[in-house]
C-alpha cells in the first residue's frame, strides 16, 4: 500500500496519495465474495439490524463525531495475477528509502499498474520479483518493497488499517462502524456486507492532509483483491450517512 506520510524522502500524509478515499461505490455486476474476517479475535459478533442497517448497539454507543453523517471509503491491493493486459516497463525506486528513483523495476500488466496508481500497492506474481510489492505514491513514484505500508513504515492490515481526519479522530484511536448508512449511489447496504464492516475494529494509522480527507470521512483498508473485477465487488464501496462508534 500507499505510505501516506513520511517514510524517507517525507512522503505525503494521505491525500496527496494514490486511491485515498476512492471507491466505485457500486455493486452493479459483483463478484459472490464472502464476508472477510475481522482482524483480532476479541472482535465481538455483529449484532442484528433492521431494514435500515441500524444495530441496536448504535443505539446504545456514543457515536463519535455527528451520528449518520460519516462517509467510510475502501481500498485494497492489487494481485497482478488477476490482470492481464499489455505489459509496460516501470522505473522507480528498488528499495523502501528513495524518491523518485529511474532504476527499472519490470514490466507489469497496463491495468495492473492502473490500480496501483489507484490504490496503492499491488503485490506482484510473475518474474523475479514475484511476492514483492509495487507500491505507489504522488510523493515518491513507483518502489518496490516487502509490503504493503501505512504511513509510519508499519504493514497494513486487512479489516484493521484505517485513515481518517485528525479534527475527528486521532491517530492510533480506534473505531467500530455501528451503522453503515446507504452505498455510493444510495442504495442499502446488503446485509452480509455491512455485517463484515461492523464486525471489524478500525485503527487510525493515517491521517488525512487538510483539505483532502474531510472531517466526517474514513478510509480502510480491506486487504488483497481476491477475483478479477474486484472493483465490482460489494466490499468495495462506499458507506454513505454511517455512524462510528469506540472501540
Amino acid at each position: 500500500m500507499r505510505p501516506r506520510a513520511s517514510l524517507a524522502a517525507a512522503l505525503a500524509l494521505c491525500g496527496a496519495l494514490a486511491g485515498c478515499g476512492r471507491a466505485s461505490g457500486s455493486s452493479a455486476g459483483a463478484l459472490d465474495v464472502p464476508p472477510p474476517t475481522a482482524t483480532g479475535a476479541s472482535s465481538p459478533a455483529a449484532s442484528p439490524t433492521d431494514s435500515s442497517g441500524v444495530s441496536p448497539e448504535a443505539e446504545r454507543v456514543a457515536p463519535l463525531g455527528r451520528p449518520g453523517a460519516w462517509r467510510i471509503t475502501t481500498y485494497y491491493t492489487a494481485v497482478e495475477s488477476l490482470h492481464n493486459g499489455r505489459l509496460k516497463a516501470v522505473k522507480g525506486c528498488p528499495e523502501l528509502h528513495c524518491s523518485h528513483g529511474k532504476a527499472p523495476l519490470g514490466s507489469y500488466p497496463e491495468d495492473f499498474l492502473a490500480v496501483i496508481q489507484e490504490e496503492g500497492s499491488g503485490r506482484i506474481t510473475s518474474g523475479p520479483q514475484r511476492g514483492r510489492y509495487l507500491n505507489w505514491s504522488h510523493s515518491v513514484g513507483y518502489w518496490l518493497d516487502d509490503t504493503t505500508r501505512d504511513s509510519a513504515g508499519h504493514p497494513l492490515r486487512p479489516w484493521s488499517s484505517a485513515a481518517a481526519d485528525r479534527s475527528v479522530l486521532a491517530r492510533g484511536q480506534r473505531f467500530a462502524i455501528v451503522e453503515c448508512g446507504r452505498d455510493g449511489n444510495g442504495h442499502r447496504i446488503e446485509a452480509a456486507v455491512c455485517a463484515a464492516f461492523r464486525k471489524a475494529r478500525w485503527t487510525v494509522t493515517d491521517l488525512f492532509r487538510p483539505g483532502y480527507g474531510g472531517e466526517n470521512h474514513a478510509d480502510v483498508y480491506i486487504g488483497e483483491e481476491t477475483g478479477p473485477g474486484f472493483a465490482g465487488s460489494p466490499f468495495y464501496t462506499t458507506l454513505s450517512g454511517a455512524t462510528l462508534g469506540p472501540s
